[in-house]
């Protein structure tokens, strides 16, 4: 008897999250034990809701779009965490699934999704449900698995907001080299909070370390003063300096705003890291004329798809179709991963590793990759990314100037269950 699938998205979204949701698309057509694919319309509220889009029913065109379409805008992710005293949330999920004969759950997302994933599969085995939850990886940070790369070597999504920060800083290298007279410090955010790769990736834009460039982690152990005298010899050497910080460099107190995960949310805070170096630099004064400037990307770090890598692409569409073939053959409990062959020449296999074992992980960032004077990283981070950022930009399809995006037609299941307000959703 066939069984439905239900796939949901949770967290920030990536530029290649939808590459991804293809691949489970795609490869749920090649399971005659397989049904119809819904995808939860913002993540798991979209369970709750009872709020399942069609995807077997959407043209091919679209579907195949996805690959060319970034971030969640086709079915949409959420930050809503499944709490274990939140019982008329779980009890929902299963009625929803029961209704609509879902018999595979895929959550594609980061270290607390993949904690939801888990929650979901134990709580079906409990029940004996005839139900598969499986977990398919997605963050920008890096920051699931362990930190010997185990696990899963790199999660889908890292690679392309690296590939983005090389061309952010090349080009930050050029306006800083020619404004330098004027500003000759410059200094950029990247997204972070608590672990340091993709600030780590401004070094694949100068792998032979010709830019006058400092770069500081969320683990660099380096107090405001020290930063500030680092890029005074830096000034001194070079006249100028391209400084890259993590958001979640420490400078103090900065008015944090938190998700509903707990996460701190820093492009929604008071003042930014960036913002407070440059001030401290300024009013410090530099060793030589002009001032500190800030620039601060925000989200764009995860959606310009200009940038994707083609590697990181590919990758995250065969992850989802590893997810769906776990899924369709009894395989439930575990999330789909990708791990690196031993070889000087770049080469995955796709296998799988148990929810509980990635389900809230934190993997930590080598503190051999990072330089004794905490201001930069070793070439053993080099070649550990270089080879997944691709070496080649994607050609994106256009129409009269813009870009071609995948668009759903909004084909729902019919809803049979009475309307439901997730309990985290409830006013007091």
């Amino acid at each position: 008897m066939k069984k439905n699938v239900v796939i949901a998205q949770s967290g920030g979204p990536t530029c290649v999250i939808n590459s991804s949701l293809r691949g489970v698309v795609d490869a749920a057509c090649e399971f005659d034990n397989i049904g119809t694919v819904y995808g939860a319309v913002h993540g798991v509220e979209g369970v709750l809701k009872e709020e399942l889009l069609n995807l077997s029913e959407q043209p091919e065109e679209e579907i195949a779009l996805l690959r060319y379409t970034p971030v969640a805008g086709s079915i949409g992710t959420c930050r809503y965490k499944l709490k274990p005293h939140q019982k008329e949330d779980f009890e929902r999920i299963i009625e929803v699934f029961k209704t609509h004969n879902i018999g595979y759950f895929l959550y594609n997302g980061g270290n607390d999704s993949m904690d939801t994933a888990n929650k979901i599969a134990q709580l079906a085995k409990q029940r004996g449900l005839d139900l598969q939850a499986v977990g398919i990886p997605k963050t920008i940070d890096n920051d699931v698995g362990d930190g010997e790369f185990k696990l899963i070597d790199h999660t889908p999504g890292y690679a392309s907001t690296a590939k983005y920060w090389i061309h952010a800083v090349q080009c930050a290298n050029e306006e800083n080299k020619g404004s330098s007279p004027a500003d000759p410090v410059l200094v950029l955010q990247a997204m972070g909070r608590k672990i340091g790769f993709i600030p780590a990736a401004a070094r694949l834009a100068d792998i032979k370390r010709e830019m006058p460039l400092l770069i500081y982690l969320a683990e660099s152990r380096v107090s405001l003063e020290g930063l500030g005298g680092q890029v005074d010899e830096m000034l001194r050497q070079a006249g100028r300096c391209i400084v890259v910080v993590s958001e979640g460099f420490d400078v103090g107190e900065l008015g944090a705003v938190k998700d509903s995960f707990g996460h701190v949310s820093f492009s929604a805070s008071q003042i930014t890291v960036a913002q407070t170096i440059v001030n401290y630099l300024n009013k410090r004064g530099l060793p030589v004329k002009g001032a500190a400037r800030a620039n601060v990307p925000g989200t764009d770090q995860r959606h310009s798809i200009g940038y994707a890598s083609t590697v990181d692409l590919d990758e995250a569409y065969r992850l989802g179709q590893k997810a769906v073939e776990l899924a369709a053959t009894g395989q439930g409990g575990y999330m789909s991963t990708i791990l690196r062959e031993k070889s000087f020449i770049y080469n995955v296999k796709y296998d799988k590793v148990p929810l509980e074992q990635v389900a809230n992980s934190e993997r930590t960032f080598p503190a051999d990759w990072i330089t004794k004077n905490a201001t930069d990283v070793t070439d053993d981070f080099i070649k550990y990314a270089k080879p997944f950022v691709g070496e080649e930009n994607i050609t994106l399809p256009m129409i009269n100037g813009r870009q071609r995006l995948t668009q759903f037609e909004q084909i729902f299941a019919e809803k049979k269950l009475p309307a439901y307000t997730p309990e985290a959703d409830r006013k007091k």
